[in-house]
């Protein structure tokens, strides 16, 4: 099984090593071309998508109906179209800007909306916390804090690719986003956050670190306490902000800091905060439904298969004790 895996994960390398030069020379071309022919290539790419990779259409259309049941099947194939179509655009839009490092030329092309949130919590100097959803091209709501001025840090999974981790964490330095490999990774964004930085923070996808089960668009859902953890741990404040596709242009919106609970049962308020951590990027899925990621299986991990995992881990974790 192992021997599998490994097999897997090489030929995965090696097909994006090939197809590395064919990304860097679209990313160059995007460059090029007017903003009105990328829009266009955009939707017609997610149309593409959306027609012939009947998997993802019939991932986002499931989890539609799961979380609102009283969507018809047509009224689901809609959304799922718009879901995908948006998804292109914003990759589209965001590899269009990765070079962009000039910070005038930068927000000539986003616009910013409440920036005195994140600026009144920034000054209070115990850090802040950048709540964000997968929401429109997530990965320039990262970078949008450090580009205004914002001393910033991640700490993010390595993306698949060597190539392509590399040239992400470059761009992502390039514009002043200091980032930490995922693991092992908490004293160090807990030190950022005490030294009154940002931190960017997305807990909207379902992943094998620490969690509680809460509500999330009125589902029990598997959700990371890293957040509530921190805010417990530095006193930080936690202020949600999203990217926001709105016609063809973008909106960085950002939300007043969250009024989370700091009393003397510190398990119980995690789970408290994590649920109103969830109701705020609820809120910005809600009002723009066909921009989150409703491919992604939000709801894969249940109370079960996460006691099956732990205990797989455990055994897995004696054995090379031994």
């Amino acid at each position: 099984m192992l021997n599998r895996r490994k097999l897997k994960t090489f030929r995965r390398e090696v097909l994006l090593l090939l197809a590395f030069p064919f990304v860097i020379t679209s990313i160059l071309l995007l460059q090029l071309i007017p903003n009105s022919w990328r829009n266009a290539w955009a939707y017609k790419l997610g149309t593409f998508v959306y027609q012939h990779f009947p998997k993802v259409k019939n991932q986002i259309i499931n989890n539609l109906q799961y979380v609102y049941p009283d969507k018809s099947t047509d009224t689901a194939n809609s959304i799922a179209l718009q879901v995908i179509q948006n998804l292109t655009h914003a990759v589209l839009f965001f590899f269009s800007t990765i070079f962009i490092t000039n910070k005038k030329k930068y927000f000539s092309k986003i616009q910013v909306e409440g920036l005195h949130h994140l600026d009144n919590a920034y000054k209070e100097g115990k850090g802040v916390i950048c709540l964000i959803p997968h929401l429109g091209p997530w990965e320039l709501s990262a970078i949008t804090p450090p580009m205004l001025g914002y001393h910033t840090v991640a700490a993010s999974k390595p993306i698949k690719g060597i190539l392509f981790q590399y040239l992400m964490v470059k761009m992502r330095a390039r514009r002043g986003l200091i980032n930490y490999p995922r693991d092992h990774s908490y004293q160090q964004i807990k030190d950022a956050l005490q030294q009154g930085k940002c931190l960017i923070l997305m807990i909207d996808q379902d992943t094998m670190v620490k969690g509680v089960f809460v509500n999330f668009l009125g589902k029990q859902a598997y959700t990371p306490i890293g957040c509530s953890r921190l805010a417990q741990e530095t006193d930080c404040k936690v202020v949600p902000m999203a990217m926001v596709k709105q016609n063809d242009s973008y909106t960085f919106q950002i939300k007043e800091p969250l009024k989370l609970i700091h009393s003397n049962s510190t398990s119980e308020d995690i789970i408290t905060n994590t649920q109103i951590q969830n109701n705020a990027i609820e809120t910005f899925i809600n009002q723009n439904i066909t921009q989150w990621v409703w491919m992604h299986k939000r709801w894969k991990t249940t109370p079960q298969t996460l006691a099956n995992y732990l205990e797989q881990r455990n055994k897995a974790k004696k054995h090379s004790n031994q």
